[in-house]
């Protein structure tokens, strides 16, 4: 065989190889957010020199570099004067702002008790707000409404759309 041949056959194979076989085409993947920590059923404690101010249980949590992603969140604030406790099926805490969703309940420590399915809390302002229906109990009376904000340091509370069931004490004779 010439030489002529050698590179005409080369050039027949590589031909071959360029037209017959496409590259290997991988997919990529953009990671936009990646958790710098997955933690299972934890406890967080957050300390000041007068005690524990905020205590934050859950069964799962993401940390990301500005927020935790909860599950099944048990969250109280002991900071002020009545402690709150809220427990949700979800939420996420960032900038001292709780964002809760799914079967919500916030217990306050004086008796007042309400229910609704997506509530944000504000942890400096102590002020709780939710733009879905919600049920408030106090003792024997109860408010039913369409949204709600209501100030923990003023106990004064705002809504809509309300419908109030207020119970008289009994005075005994």
């Amino acid at each position: 065989m010439n030489i002529n041949g050698f590179f005409i056959v080369i050039f027949i194979g590589l031909t071959m190889i360029f037209t017959l076989f496409k590259p290997l085409n991988i997919k990529t993947q953009d990671f936009v957010e990646t958790p710098s920590l997955d933690i299972k059923t934890f406890t967080l404690y957050e300390l000041d020199r007068a005690g524990i101010t905020t205590l934050m249980h859950g069964i799962g949590a993401l940390r990301y570099d500005d927020r935790y992603v909860v599950e099944k969140i048990d969250y109280t604030d002991n900071a002020k004067k009545y402690r709150a406790t809220m427990l949700a099926d979800n939420g996420i805490y960032k900038n001292n702002i709780v964002n809760l969703s799914g079967n919500i309940i916030y217990n306050r420590e004086d008796g007042l008790v309400f229910k609704t399915q997506k509530a944000d809390y504000d942890r400096i302002a102590k002020i709780v707000s939710s733009t879905s229906d919600y049920t408030a109990y106090m003792g024997k009376s109860s408010v039913k409404g369409s949204s709600l904000k209501y100030s923990s340091e003023e106990k004064k509370l705002e809504s809509t759309k309300v419908q109030i069931v207020y119970q008289f004490k009994e005075e005994k004779l």
